[in-house]
């Protein structure tokens, strides 16, 4: 078949022939009439964005000598649509499996679907990990290690300042390189980090819990050495701090890499849909650690282990460890079939060539340098494109705005827990189970639906900065809901006198004259709820006498307390382990507004991330990521655990005393701690506001005639071919 040749010499296209993508059989005479694909197709058949050949030897008008449509059979190229062929320069498209060995089976999972549903399960594993059994498990580790919650904040962090350490370097050069391996060995060190989480748990001694029975009631044997409560396990915390710094970095790619390799394997109007599933399988990943590390914490931490404390007591330390082990073998194995992934998926080039640029245009044009097909291939280019990205105001302001919404969610979903088990007077477990009740539909539904709605409105990168306000508008609002909060349940000698009258603050006086002949000591924490529905730190202190257990719910039950009064009658009164049930009528307000302020939250979440790939030039996306990243976690997810643990540290009645050292904390103030709460939340959503506004303000979008023949391409959402036929100006900005 005769092909013309590039006249131009200096474009790059082929102008000899008019554009048409039918090829029904030709009739005679019209069997020289073909579709020429631009000259900057790559060597390999791939086409950028910008029309610019990525790399290759070969000149220009090299690229005009395959047709596009032809009448060859099947095998020869690959199929487009009947009768519609792309004709890859290589003569084969990428396969997909380990070195030499790419068995035709696993060609079948060779899509972005394919990619799509390994990426969701890595990131659902990472979510579950991260942002669920470590949050769920932190109330349990505290109290096993003999940690203070600035210190667990310190663990919850160390995740963020590892992503910190790797972003720039993994970013920039696994952004031009082969992403699928990046992402494989990013997801075998994940599950590394989750098996070393694990370790302290067989490298300690048994849990040793010191339950009212072992020590006696009012009068039995108080003893406990100091040697052996004042122990130094919580030395261990450098050792969960190295399991999150792998953790850190294994993730870096996940959502970097992940998304640009993502991005560029789809139409670009579907672009956000797979990127709002795959963010939402990584929402419900914590949603599935809150729950089953919920249900893991029922289960004693030595497991065989027959004790007689149960799970509602605040000595009770659950199987925390199991989830992490389970995890971590999951994210080995899945790491697998993500590093036989190629480096393009079979018929990336048609989305690539249709795509309409939205990078905010810089006064001075220096934008135009990301097109350069050699920029960012050498370590030379990175202070140029960092310097390109600091001078995009509107990709700047993004990632403020990010900032402020990570640190919200970093504080929140680490101590969301603990605030539900402190305003609602509920165990760890209960806690993390109703917390992952409220990640699920709110998390996981505002991640799709703010994916869905960018695609349904067709929405370009200025309407997505407003919905982004919108969103965070909407949850501002929402949060005065912490004006409210539940009161404490009363606790004799902490929040009140022994007999009913106010304590006065900051004084704590456990000791009265119905329990003082008892010998109680600080350290054997073990509350029990009294006939009179108030709490005392251990039956000791209540001064009860004898102890018998309730055949109706297993609980311990404990009589003769000298220092309960039975309602109605006198003499002593009793009380039964664990702590009182709460009844506050706030309970559904409060968890209905948390659940608004979750949803909107997530529900910005996918549109940020769509404008930032949108403002910035196709070559610097990856890059782009993992530079919003950095600023995402330096100045939210790492300050953010560890301003809510110190400011929820702020707000404790009673810490726990082992012979002098202060421990971990056993009560908390829930009007403080709602205080704190609502405080942190007006001035990040304040900010992120501020910050979305002055991003939409200053973005500037590349001039419409820029666009003309490829706007059909972007607002319908359709990238085949055969439906739009790019008009020569158009190619010229692609």
């Amino acid at each position: 078949m005769a092909m013309p040749q590039n006249s131009t010499g200096e474009n790059g296209f082929c102008f000899a022939q008019t554009l048409d993508f039918s090829c029904p059989s030709p009739p005679p005479g019209e069997a020289g009439r073909t579709f020429t694909a631009p000259s900057g197709r790559e060597p390999s058949g791939t086409l950028l964005s910008n029309g610019m050949a990525s790399s290759g030897v070969p000149s220009p008008s090299d690229s005009c000598v395959e047709p596009l449509c032809s009448t060859t059979p099947p095998e020869e190229g690959t199929q487009f649509g009947q009768g519609i062929k792309y004709v890859s320069a290589e003569g084969e498209e990428p396969a997909c499996g380990w070195g030499g060995f790419t068995p035709g089976c696993l060609q079948l999972f060779n899509t972005s679907k394919g990619v799509l549903f390994f990426l969701c399960v890595a990131s659902f594993l990472q979510g579950m990990t991260v942002n669920g059994f470590i949050n769920t498990v932190i109330t349990s580790i505290e109290r096993r290690f003999d940690l203070r919650s600035y210190q667990s904040g310190l663990i919850a962090s160390s995740y963020d300042i590892a992503a910190c350490v790797c972003l720039t370097f993994v970013s920039y050069f696994g952004g031009n390189g082969h992403k699928p391996r990046w992402l494989g060995w990013g997801v075998l060190v994940m599950g590394l980090g989750s098996l070393l989480f694990a370790l302290p748990h067989f490298t300690t001694g048994r849990y040793e819990a010191r339950s009212a029975a072992e020590v006696g009631v009012c009068g039995g044997n108080q003893s406990l050495p100091c040697a052996q409560a004042a122990s130094s396990l919580s030395s261990y915390r450098f050792v969960f701090m190295l399991g999150q710094f792998l953790h850190g970095m294994g993730a870096t790619p996940l959502y970097t890499l992940g998304v640009t390799y993502l991005d560029e394997n789809v139409k670009t109007n579907y672009s956000p849909v797979y990127i709002a599933v795959f963010y939402t399988a990584a929402i419900l990943g914590p949603a599935a650690g809150y729950l089953v590390g919920g249900m893991f914490l029922n289960i004693y931490t030595e497991i065989g282990r027959e004790v007689d404390i149960a799970p509602e007591n605040t000595l009770w330390v659950g199987a925390w460890w199991i989830g992490f082990l389970g995890a971590g073998a999951a994210s080995l194995l899945i790491s697998i079939p993500i590093l036989g992934y190629p480096q393009r998926l079979p018929g990336s080039q048609r989305y690539i060539v249709m795509r309409v640029s939205e990078a905010h245009q810089l006064k001075d044009g220096s934008h135009k340098k990301a097109s350069d097909p050699d920029f960012g291939k050498t370590v030379k280019d990175l202070p140029r494109s960092v310097l390109l990205l600091l001078k995009n105001p509107t990709f700047i302001f993004l990632c403020l705005a990010g900032a402020t919404e990570a640190t919200l969610i970093a504080g929140m979903s680490t101590f969301g827990p603990k605030f539900l088990e402190s305003q609602f007077s509920l165990s760890a477990s209960e806690a993390a189970t109703f917390f992952g009740y409220l990640v699920v539909p709110a998390g996981g539904g505002g991640t799709f639906l703010g994916g869905f709605l960018v695609n349904k409105f067709k929405l370009r990168c200025s309407g997505i900065i407003k919905l982004c306000l919108l969103c965070t508008v909407s949850s501002l609002l929402a949060i005065f809901i912490f004006f409210i909060h539940c009161p404490n349940m009363p606790m004799a000698g902490v929040t009140q006198m022994y007999e009913g009258s106010a304590l006065p603050g900051g004084h704590l006086n456990l000791t009265a004259a119905c329990n003082a002949e008892c010998g109680c000591l600080r350290e054997t924490y073990s509350p029990v709820c009294g006939s009179d529905d108030v709490m005392y730190y251990s039956p000791c202190h209540a001064g009860c006498k004898r102890v018998s257990e309730n055949l109706r719910n297993g609980k311990k039950v404990y009589h003769e307390c000298s220092c309960i009064e039975k309602p109605f009658l006198p003499g002593p009164g009793d009380a039964e382990a664990g702590k009182c049930t709460s009844s506050c009528a706030k309970k559904p307000l409060l968890l209905f507004f948390m659940f608004v302020v979750i949803l909107f939250t997530f529900l910005s979440s996918i549109p940020a991330l769509t404008a930032t790939l949108r403002c910035v030039s196709d070559r610097q996306r990856s890059f782009a990521l993992g530079i919003q990243w950095i600023v995402v976690r330096t100045l939210g997810g790492i300050p953010g655990p560890i301003a809510f643990g110190s400011m929820i540290d702020k707000s404790c009645l009673l810490w726990q005393d082992q012979c002098g050292e202060q421990g971990s904390c056993y009560i908390y103030q829930n009007s403080a701690m709602s205080r704190y709460t609502l405080i942190a939340g007006l001035v990040y959503k304040v900010l992120g506001t501020t910050f979305f506004i002055v991003a939409c303000l200053l973005y500037k979008p590349p001039p419409e005639e820029s666009a003309a023949g490829s706007s059909d391409a972007s607002e319908n959402g359709n990238g085949d071919p055969q439906e739009h036929k790019p008009s020569l100006p158009a190619e010229e900005d692609i």
